[in-house]
């Protein structure tokens, strides 16, 4: 499974994959919000930073940027999805999975602009990205639970039918609006492809009473030893 990254804080992206080896990074409207900085600004200080680090290409380090949510015709989407895309080899244009949204990704994949479908939330609209050709899904995971669904067998339903038909590990199938880390693992244990989420949860994701236990336990003896 891979880890991606959900922000568009650079020291945040940084620190996450020097210590966590994140394979990517997803960004939206808010993670752009909160980064503090203009659109373009931010996305192009991520761009710099891929190229610093010598990531360049999709399948090294994919970043999914997201366009203008006010965009609602699909050649409108193309078109700033082309400026966007311009700007790194890294770039997957992040669309929403409405008729204009699926319209404009299909287009864009025959372009050789690669996309991800976003705001999915059912595995009748993960179909359409896999039609398509897209290269990543997002199905939403948080705010499923939040209002009481169970999302295992939600993501599980999109493996199979992408097993089904020839899609799988062609669209990779990113879960997105992780909370928790019990999350990472039901989506793990489905068969996701990807999974995306904030920095504090991958950190929580390292934490276990048992494994601070045994370090003190561990510590204590070794100051009880004679080391030399």
């Amino acid at each position: 499974m891979k880890y991606f990254l959900d922000s568009a804080k650079l020291d945040e992206i940084q620190y996450a994959y020097k210590t966590f080896g994140i394979d990517g990074v997803t960004t939206n409207p808010r993670h752009i919000m909160l980064s503090g900085k203009p659109f373009m600004i931010a996305i192009t200080d991520i761009a710099n930073w891929i190229k610093e680090e010598g990531l360049e290409g999709i399948d090294r380090f994919p970043v999914s940027v997201e366009i203008n949510p006010h965009l609602d015709d699909a050649d409108e989407m193309i078109e700033m999805a082309k400026k966007v895309a311009a700007l790194s080899p890294n770039f997957a244009i992040k669309i929403p999975c409405t008729e204009a949204g699926v319209t404009a990704a299909r287009k864009l994949e025959q372009m050789g602009i690669r996309t991800n479908v976003t705001l999915v939330f059912s595995p009748a609209q993960a179909i359409f990205a896999a039609k398509n050709g897209s290269l990543f899904v997002s199905p939403f995971i948080g705010w499923k639970e939040a209002n009481g669904e169970d999302c295992k067998e939600y993501i599980k339903n999109i493996v199979e039918i992408y097993k089904n038909y020839g899609f799988y590990g062609k669209t990779e199938i990113i879960c997105a609006a992780i909370r928790t880390p019990k999350q990472i693992v039901a989506c793990a244990v489905a068969g996701a492809d990807i999974v995306t989420t904030g920095l504090a949860v991958y950190q929580d994701a390292m934490k276990h009473a048992y494994t601070h236990q045994g370090l003190e336990t561990f510590i204590n003896a070794w100051d009880n030893t004679i080391t030399e």
